[in-house]
């Protein structure tokens, strides 16, 4: 294995919550394969906000980038460099493709950010949400507003994203019901996976959330799920195979 540490990494949040993160959050081969068709074949791939691994493709050489060492750590790569996507410590054009999967809305300097990645690959491929589509996620409305607030804050709007990113391509990603990945919105025809704290300890946006605010909210959850009020409320969900929630893929080309 063969782990550098790039200067200047930032303090990185996943430190304090990235514990047990790869049992929770475990790819779903629909959007591996999405991913995968993106990167178009690339034989080397840097994957910045690297996090565990999820969706690097099997056959390419892999560099994972990562400011959290507990992320790192989980990574089963061979070639993993702590370091934050504003300083991204190759040469010019280093690689075939650079993938960000649900990362960049945690990068200090977005637009940084996506210029480093445009730097260092001939090809970006971006998986992130856009906080402006609707519908919403039922969390949202029924129990937790606060997570609004947060993810507004974090994201920003799909259309400077893909316009800083030089965006070609944007894939939408319904997801299904049966999403194995469990980030936020992969439980929107399982709301009682919202009331396990091992699943929330695993969405950043859970993390940042006071007990005094989540506690309360997962418990008017469990009564309206005793009573049968919340299937009341979503019987239409219930009926959906897939929903899209927003989630897009970015995929660009630079002459780096």
């Amino acid at each position: 294995m063969n782990t550098a540490s790039a200067a200047g990494a930032p303090p990185a949040t996943y430190d304090r919550i990235g514990v047990g993160y790869r049992q929770v959050r475990v790819p779903d081969p629909r959007l591996a394969a999405l991913v995968r068709q993106a990167l178009g074949g690339a034989r080397t791939v840097v994957n910045v906000g690297a996090g565990a691994g999820s969706y690097e493709p099997d056959d390419a050489e892999v560099t994972a980038v990562d400011p959290s060492r507990v992320m790192l750590d989980q990574h089963p790569g061979a070639v993993k460099v702590l370091a934050g996507a504003e300083h991204l410590p190759f040469p010019d054009g280093a690689f075939d493709a650079a993938m960000a999967v649900m990362t960049v809305h945690h990068w200090p300097d977005l637009h940084r950010g996506l210029a480093e990645l445009r730097r260092v690959a001939r090809r970006q491929v971006v998986f992130t949400w856009d906080p402006a589509h609707r519908p919403e996620l039922w969390l949202l409305t029924d129990y937790l507003p606060e997570i609004r607030e947060l993810e507004n804050a974090r994201f920003t709007a799909l259309e400077e994203v893909a316009e800083t990113l030089g965006a070609h391509t944007v894939l939408p990603f319904a997801v299904p019901h049966d999403f194995t990945d469990g980030f936020q919105v992969a439980h929107w025809r399982r709301p009682e996976m919202f009331l396990d704290p091992v699943v929330r300890r695993a969405s950043s946006t859970f993390a940042q959330l006071s007990p005094a605010v989540v506690e309360p909210a997962m418990a008017r959850l469990r009564a309206d799920l005793a009573s049968g009020a919340w299937h009341r409320r979503h019987a239409d969900l219930l009926e959906q195979d897939s929903m899209d929630y927003g989630y897009r893929l970015l995929v660009a080309d630079s002459s780096a």
